[in-house]
């Protein structure tokens, strides 16, 4: 009932908006329409986008599954308000894969933000974002999922990003010479994940990034999406290291994961009974495009000093905090007619004497086919992930991509 009131007033206010505004016509992929005010105070870019995917997997165990669903429904506004200089975004999830995750600190409710930024270009090449959106964690992530090259994002992601976020995050850029550009971002984050609402049980996230790019930007920010769909005409190459410290983590995936509760409290329990730990990661990555060729290298680190959950007597609990490494490495090449093929190697190793989890390695290939570059696509794809003592699995599929 909520959602429905939503969207009817979010659709009076478009409606009444349109009357009154100009309205600009926008090309396929670029928005629904573009609302300029009268006084050319304020803009909004209206966005639709959704995935339908289906998937099969097979276990050596012999279980078999297959599924169909909206992988993603999303609703998006951007625009700038009194200058062109101070932006804003605003994305908003409606599927249940988007909605999911909803605690006690989230107000039990389903977790319609994905992103409500506000970003400043208050002094030259200065930028301060204010608002809950994506950390500058590894690129992987902050690559938007309407942009990815394969069907979905690698296991490396799954098990060690930092994802989103409520805080301030101060961005800069200059250049090095004519083309070498450097860029550099540091965040303040709450540190338990987007959409929490009370609590903020532990300390605050801290995060930094640099990016080198030694030839220049990338076309339509290319660095950021996946295959190279503007046939780069000269190499591009961009380098990153991010480094995130979470002070006090109560989660054991560091903003992610599950809460650590102790003294045998749960989501129910009583508020503060919490295992604190101070969790790092690491991660270094590349981007790498030239002629409808791209490659892309991600590695992970996390670790903390005392990944084991202990009650308030010192007995454990039982929850880990995730400590391991991950190796991401995945390359395509764009071919005639818009056709790609792609294949993705990803390796998982958890310390395992503290998580009692075996090493994980996913071979992944993939195709294709843009239509309208990202804005309208289809891609599938097949894995093999093996896991070492445990059961291998083959996963199959298919996904459609539709973006306003």
């Amino acid at each position: 009932m909520k959602l429905k009131i939503t969207l009817i007033v979010m659709a009076l206010f478009v409606l009444s908006t349109l009357n009154a505004q100009e309205v600009k016509s926008t090309k396929f992929g670029k928005g629904l329409f573009n609302i300029i005010g009268q006084d050319s105070s304020w803009s909004m870019k209206v966005g639709l986008r959704m995935q339908l995917l289906g998937t099969s997997t097979w276990e050596e165990a012999g279980k078999n599954e297959a599924s169909f669903f909206a992988r993603r429904a999303r609703l998006k506004f951007d625009g700038y308000a009194y200058s062109p200089k101070l932006k804003y975004k605003i994305e908003l999830g409606l599927s249940n894969r988007d909605l999911s995750g909803a605690s006690p600190f989230t107000s039990n409710a389903p977790r319609y933000i994905l992103d409500a930024q506000l970003k400043w270009n208050f002094y030259k090449n200065f930028e301060i974002w204010f608002g809950q959106g994506k950390l500058p964690g590894n690129r992987e992530r902050v690559i938007s999922s309407a942009n990815l090259q394969q069907v979905d994002r690698s296991l490396l992601n799954k098990r060690f990003t930092i994802d989103r976020d409520f805080g301030f995050q101060l961005r800069h850029h200059f250049n090095l010479s004519d083309k070498f550009v450097v860029k550099e971002i540091f965040s303040l984050a709450q540190g338990e994940g987007r959409n929490v609402t009370t609590g903020n049980i532990g300390g605050h996230q801290y995060t930094g990034r640099i990016e080198l790019l030694p030839f220049g930007n990338f076309s339509s920010k290319g660095d950021y999406k996946g295959s190279d769909l503007k046939r780069e005409k000269t190499p591009k190459l961009a380098l990153g290291v991010s480094y995130d410290h979470n002070n006090n983590a109560v989660k054991n995936r560091s903003n992610q994961g599950n809460y650590m509760y102790i003294d045998g409290t749960d989501d129910a329990g009583p508020k503060g009974l919490f295992y604190e730990t101070n969790i790092n990661t690491l991660f270094i990555d590349a981007m790498f495009k030239y002629k409808g060729f791209s490659l892309m290298a991600e590695y992970a680190d996390r670790d903390t000093k005392d990944p084991f959950a202990k009650n308030s007597d010192g007995t454990l609990t039982g929850d880990v905090v995730e400590v391991g490494k991950g190796l991401n490495i995945q390359t395509g090449y764009l071919l005639k007619k818009d056709w790609e093929v792609s294949a993705r190697y990803t390796s998982i190793e958890l310390d395992k004497t503290i998580t009692g989890e075996n090493l994980e390695s996913q071979y992944t290939l993939g195709l294709s086919k843009y239509i309208v570059g990202h804005s309208l696509k289809v891609q599938t794809d097949i894995s093999h992930l093996e896991v070492d003592g445990g059961d291998n699995e083959l996963m199959y599929r298919l996904q459609f991509d539709i973006h306003f």
